[in-house]
């Protein structure tokens, strides 16, 4: 067992200790349930877990087991809105942890001053009731993305340093959501860079600090779930496709206006350990082609969208190479790699799910086989044969039976005549 999957159910009760025992276990997804209890410490046994992903349920009067931070393999913890309480352990000791959501729960004291692992990209720890200064240990994270303690009780000085050793290049930007708490000083130079988006509203700094209202940093504002976005546009200088088949233009070609027939897939990361997809557009291209045995440009990311969870819905697109048309073997390796589960993505992409493979204009051309290489003709003569034999074995079995039974009632009558004869 590696894959534990079942959240967005109804499952109530513990989450069951003797899942340490799972030597292989690298993914347990059970949030959006209905489970209850304390957090299992025997988890910090296993032995190769990745994910821990238990939000949206009760573990009401539960803490967060210090013995977590044994579990040398997370590379993601998701704990939100699970009614915990207690303080937040040190988890520096866990070398790859890259996702740490504990927010909407009642949690309080001080935020730990160890650092984190350096390619963490989310930090949320809103929602709370945590208390102190916001400490030095989040600078020089050069992956993060976003960092928020929005609603808590922290005082002190807005930190500016939370950015250094982050280099800034194409859509990388990182967001700081420090809303409604009680900080009340900031540096009388302070500039962010321009990727980095800092939120200050509903703390003392903006009632008494010219330079956070002449920032700017001072407007409330929602923080909604990360961008979503589409890829590149074709170019409208390209003449129309032929329309007998279901051309279109790869954006993504080396061959300028090159007309071929894609296959659309519905992909879903299931539980990434990112806050925003587009720094890591060109990684995902990069890893998901590699394994596809596919050049890069032959994959258009046409749209992306997160949803509850959080989770990644994409719409992708898979060109020929360079050619026109797949060939329907082609189709046929693609369509068993993605459905069969086959491939492995990077970790910081987490699990996937396959929601559709659209043939498209391929389908008129692919064949009406299984698996088994046999046409619907031969499926459905077999499936005659079987039950006509079944029908078959069922009538002789029932007449052997009955005709056994008649035997048996005779041999028992001339046995009672026996023995009344001997009487």
């Amino acid at each position: 067992m590696k894959h534990f999957h079942m959240n967005n159910n109804s499952l109530s009760g513990r989450i069951p200790p003797e899942l340490f025992r799972l030597p292989v276990l690298l993914h347990l997804l059970v949030d959006t349930n209905n489970l209850s209890g304390p957090l299992p410490p025997e988890l910090a046994e296993t032995r190769s877990l990745k994910i821990l992903q238990a939000d949206n349920n009760n573990f009401s009067g539960s803490s967060i087991p210090a013995v977590y931070n044994n579990i040398r393999t997370l590379l993601k913890l998701s704990l939100r809105n699970c009614s915990l309480q207690g303080v937040i352990p040190d988890l520096s000791g866990i070398p790859d942890l890259g996702y740490l959501d504990l927010s909407w729960n009642q949690l309080t004291g001080s935020i730990p001053t160890n650092k984190l692992a350096s390619n963490v990209t989310k930090i949320d720890l809103s929602h709370n009731f945590l208390n102190g200064t916001i400490p030095a240990n989040f600078s020089g994270l050069p992956n993060l993305q976003f960092l928020s303690f929005e609603a808590n009780n922290l005082s002190g000085a807005v930190p500016s340093t939370i950015w250094s050793g982050i280099t800034f290049t194409g859509n990388r930007s990182l967001l700081l959501d420090f809303q409604n708490n009680s900080l009340d000083t900031i540096p009388d130079a302070f500039e962010p860079p321009k990727a980095v988006t800092l939120l200050l509203s509903g703390n003392r700094v903006c009632d008494t600090s010219n330079p956070a209202r002449a920032a700017g940093l001072c407007q409330p504002a929602s923080v909604n779930d990360a961008p979503s976005g589409h890829g590149p546009q074709v170019n409208l200088n390209c003449a129309p496709c032929p329309t007998d088949r279901n051309y279109e233009y790869n954006p993504s070609s080396p061959i300028p206006c090159f007309c071929a027939v894609p296959l659309g897939v519905g992909f879903r990361l299931k539980s990434p350990g990112i806050a925003d997809f587009r720094s890591y557009k060109e990684a995902f291209e990069i890893d998901s082609t590699s394994v596809l045995d596919l050049s890069v440009y032959q994959l258009y990311i046409e749209q992306y969208t997160w949803e509850a969870g959080p989770r990644l819905n994409m719409h992708l697109k898979l060109f020929p190479n360079n050619t026109n048309l797949f060939t329907i073997s082609e189709v046929m390796r693609l369509r068993q790699l993605l459905a069969g589960w086959q491939i492995t993505l990077s970790d910081i992409f987490g699990p996937y799910e396959l929601l559709n493979f659209t043939l498209g204009s391929y389908g008129d051309d692919f064949p009406t086989v299984v698996s088994s290489g046999l046409n619907k003709g031969a499926l459905a003569g077999i499936l005659t044969g079987t039950i006509i034999a079944a029908i078959a074995v069922s009538v002789v079995s029932t007449l052997f039976i009955v005709r056994r039974r008649s035997k048996r009632r005779t041999v028992s009558r001339r046995s009672c005549k026996s023995v009344f004869r001997q009487d």
